[in-house]
């Protein structure tokens, strides 16, 4: 894991401010979904993409009966 040198304070709720930068280099805009995680005693932040159930791809995904699912598996669904 690559150190940046920033250090931010949790405030009061309980909440922290992503820098610019590192909004900037993950594209991460206002109203953006973050996953939080842990990886031992790590806490990871990552960018929320919804991928298909089936074969875990994030492109051309629609909500299917609440489920992601890409239109590649959709059309072998339908066969």
């Amino acid at each position: 894991m690559k150190s940046t040198g920033m250090v931010r304070r949790v405030d009061e709720l309980g909440r922290i401010v992503l820098p610019i930068e590192l909004r900037k280099t993950f594209n991460i805009v206002e109203h953006d979904a973050l996953e939080i995680y842990t990886e031992g005693n790590t806490i990871v932040l990552k960018k929320y993409e919804p991928a298909c159930i089936f074969c875990g791809d994030a492109r051309d995904v629609i909500v299917f009966k609440g489920r992601n699912v890409c239109q590649n598996c959709l059309k072998e669904l339908q066969n």
